[in-house]
Order: C-alpha cells, then structure tokens, then sequence
C-alpha cells in the first residue's frame, strides 16, 4: 500500500521526530528513529509505560505471572509495552487489554503487516485500545535482524522494563541490557533453578536487575521516578502550561473522583480530560498515596 493511501485511514499516522507527537523518552536514546508509524492512539506513546516481555515457549505460570503482572499493573495506571510475539508478550497485551486499559506493541515490520499471523485478532484490538507501533516502512517484512533493532523502542519508550521467563540467549535479554544502556529500571521474576527459561531472569538478577515477586515491588520501585517525571513536566511545560494549570488539574480530577469508586473513562467525561491525562495522573496520585486501585479498573479516593 502507498503510504499516503495507508495515512488516509481512520487512526492511522505518522509522527516524524521533533514533533510534539513524538515520545519524549524515544528523544533521549541513542540512534531514535527518525520516524514512527502509528495505528491507534498516538498519546499513549506520552504515558508512563512498563515494558514486559519474555520466551515465546514460556510455561503456563510464567505466560499466567505475565498476564496477572499486565493486568494489575495496567489498572494502576501504566501503559503496557511488549512486541507482540508469541508467549510472554502476547499474554501481556491481553492482560492490559483485560484490564480495560491500554498497551502498545512494536512492530519488527511493516505497520501494514502482521506477524505472527497467530496474533492477528489480537493486533486488531491493540489498534482499536490501544497502539500499533513501527519505525520500519511500509511493506518491511519481519526479518530476523528487524526484531533486535525494534527491542531498543520497546525498553526505550518504557520507564521500566520487566523479563519474565527468558533463556540465556533470548531476545529478551537484549531489551533489558538496551533498558539498562538507556538508564531504565529493569525486573526480573525469578523461577525455579530447574526451569531453563528462569535463568535469563537470574542472570540478570546477579547483574542488578530488580527482583520482583508481586506487581507492587515494581509499583514501589517506579514512584519515586514517577513523581520525578512529574516535576519534570511541570518545569518544562511551565511556559505552555503553568504549574497552577497542571495543579488544578488535579484538584478537578480529584473533585470527581470522590470516594465512590469510579472509571477512568467515566472521570474523564465528567472533567473534561483525556482518557490519557487522567490514566496518567491517577497512576501518579496512586503512588503518591491519595489514590486508591479497584476492582474493575475503578479508582476512589483514600482518606
């Protein structure tokens, strides 16, 4: 398809870097592409996201710790990112879509193209929750060298980046040693020493990964990182968009929250913010203590 054909679809676009579409965190690493096709939300790419990833042949604990981890994590607020492979990347979009949240996937090809082609339903429903996400151009097919390459967009654009179940020489392993050559927090969940695919996480764990038994050691990791994104935000938009602008913010995301439960969605149409900028700052107001996560992806008040 002609790229100006395929950018005359609904969702579909293309963000050059330099835009003000463009994700912040890609700016920062080494060798950013010069460009990201998108089909689905472009603003999610401004969210804070935790990136899972791990075997394509995982055991069933290990594709079920990744859904669970998605999903938990995911109604806390952050954005998953994985690379739409089979196994542990696959259960981790279906965790946050489950959730009723959103994820992204990297593409190692085209953006018109779908591989595997096992996950082509659920390449569907991340266009139409959430972000399909490539720097190839149209028609690239998924070539092995591609894959690599695509790892450093996925650890790259994620403030932290979480392995579970990864051989000694996965692919994996490459996301976490691009998130720690970008200065990300990395995870790993440890397995048992008779389980091949628990050495990968081990071996990054006696490297200084992070080891994680429960979703909240990552959520304890991240928020002093959270609110230091924060500060930063309302330092450098202070031009644009005054601190008392983004304060207010919060107090009129807060004034419908109350302490009944409520959903993202519902917050947003009462407040008149994005889905984005509420997903985002009830994650930091969770961290920060003022926020309480429900069942069902509702969110009240504490205190």
């Amino acid at each position: 398809m002609d790229e100006n054909d395929w950018l005359q679809q609904p969702a579909h676009h293309l963000i050059p870097r330099g835009d003000a579409g463009y994700p912040d965190l890609l700016e920062q690493i080494s060798g950013a592409p010069a460009q990201l096709f998108v089909n689905g939300d472009p603003g999610l790419l401004h969210m804070p996201a935790l990136a899972i990833v791990g075997s394509r042949n995982p055991t069933r604990a290990g594709a079920r710790n990744a859904f669970e981890f998605a999903r938990h994590l995911a109604s806390c607020g952050f954005c998953i990112v994985s690379g739409l492979a089979e196994g542990i990347d696959t259960a981790a979009h279906r965790g946050a879509l489950d959730a009723g949240a959103a994820t992204i996937a990297f593409l190692g090809h085209g953006i018109d193209r779908v591989y595997p082609a096992s996950n082509r339903d659920l390449a569907h429903q991340i266009a139409q929750h959430g972000a399909l996400v490539s720097e190839f151009p149209l028609g690239t097919p998924p070539g092995k060298a591609n894959f690599p390459q695509r790892n450093r967009l996925i650890s790259g654009v994620s403030i932290g980046t979480l392995v579970v179940e990864a051989a000694r020489r996965s692919g994996s392993l490459i996301t976490a040693r691009h998130a720690g050559d970008q200065g990300r927090e990395i995870f790993a969940l440890p397995g048992s020493i008779h389980n091949p695919l628990a050495r990968g996480c081990h071996q990054l764990i006696r490297q200084g990964a992070k080891l994680v038994e429960t979703a909240d050691d990552i959520l304890a990791e991240l928020a002093p990182l959270v609110a230091h994104i924060r500060q930063n935000t309302v330092k450098s938009t202070a031009s644009a968009t005054p601190a008392d602008v983004l304060d207010d913010e919060y107090q009129l995301l807060k004034k419908h929250l109350g302490h009944d439960p409520a959903g993202i969605d519902e917050l947003a149409e009462n407040s008149g913010l994005t889905i984005e900028q509420v997903s985002s700052m009830l994650l930091i107001l969770e961290l920060e203590g003022e926020v309480e996560s429900l069942s069902g992806g509702r969110y009240s008040l504490l205190g």
